[in-house]
């Protein structure tokens, strides 16, 4: 009598891929880094000075403001440096505008990898906003060179900072998902998004106070995601007079996630397509 010896089974079973997605994310996560490392490199790569144009750039748009706003039309400051109040502004403003830029033109950009191999392109827009992300962190040191320059200590609200932090990236992922998406089927997008980044920067409290904007009109005013982050990034590091607007941040706040849930889901509904219309 012959010994039988048992096989596998191999079940094909009808939206497993779907409920392996979440988990094939973690298994592509060296991608994910040589996708973000690359970015680095070919961002800076043959510039005289590299990375510093992380620094250069805002720097020179907080000096701009500073003037414009802070000198010639004499705008308060809630009692801080200008400076520090356009560059606390300026920090989440740049990570959320870069990581619209990049990320829908990442598809485009990586569309030979989407066309050829499987991998789950979730990977690809986060990756990123995570390079857009580093470039915050650098940008940073801006802002603690002037602190330390004006002398100017931040009060405990600054523990608050990480979760600010964190519903900026929230923002920009929410938002270069939807990009990312629309621009694969729609090149118009290209030319739409330098528009809202340009226009975005001047409807969003960078250069000056949210509290300077009428109280009939703040809570309207806040249907711009990006007035809650600014103002949360102020509340934590200026301390001091510095308000929050209780209204207007939750709405923000429920603005921004609802961005990002549902730029997940438009982006997981024409992720199957990518690869034919790409």
């Amino acid at each position: 009598m012959k010994d039988t010896i048992s096989q596998p089974e191999l079940i094909i079973e009808a939206g497993r891929t779907e409920g392996q997605y979440w988990k094939d994310l973690w298994c592509y996560r060296e991608l994910f880094y040589f996708l973000a490392w690359r970015d680095i490199l070919v961002r800076y790569k043959q510039t005289s000075i590299g990375i510093a144009w992380a620094l250069i750039r805002p720097f020179l748009t907080m000096v701009v403001f500073t003037v414009v706003f802070g000198r010639l039309a004499k705008l308060p400051s809630q009692g801080v440096p200008y400076p520090i109040l356009v560059f606390c502004a300026m920090l989440p403003w740049q990570f959320f505008a870069n990581s619209l830029s990049e990320c829908s033109t990442s598809l485009i950009t990586n569309s030979n990898l989407i066309s050829k191999v499987y991998f789950p392109r979730l990977v690809v827009p986060t990756s990123a906003v995570v390079v857009s992300f580093i470039d915050f962190m650098i940008s940073g040191i801006i802002l603690l060179a002037l602190m330390a320059w004006y002398n100017f200590v931040p009060s405990w609200r600054i523990l608050f900072l990480p979760l600010f932090i964190s519903i900026a990236f929230a923002a920009s992922m929410g938002a270069g998902l939807w990009f990312a998406s629309l621009n694969v089927q729609y090149r118009d997008f290209r030319y739409i998004v330098p528009f809202i980044v340009q226009f975005g920067l001047y409807m969003s409290p960078v250069g000056f106070s949210s509290s300077l904007v009428p109280e009939q009109w703040r809570f309207i005013y806040s249907l711009n995601p990006m007035v809650g982050v600014i103002d949360g990034f102020r509340w934590a590091i200026l301390g001091g007079d510095t308000n929050l607007y209780i209204p207007g941040f939750i709405l923000s706040l429920i603005l921004v996630f609802s961005l990002l849930l549902s730029g997940i889901w438009y982006f997981r509904k024409m992720e199957r397509k990518f690869a034919d219309v790409i």
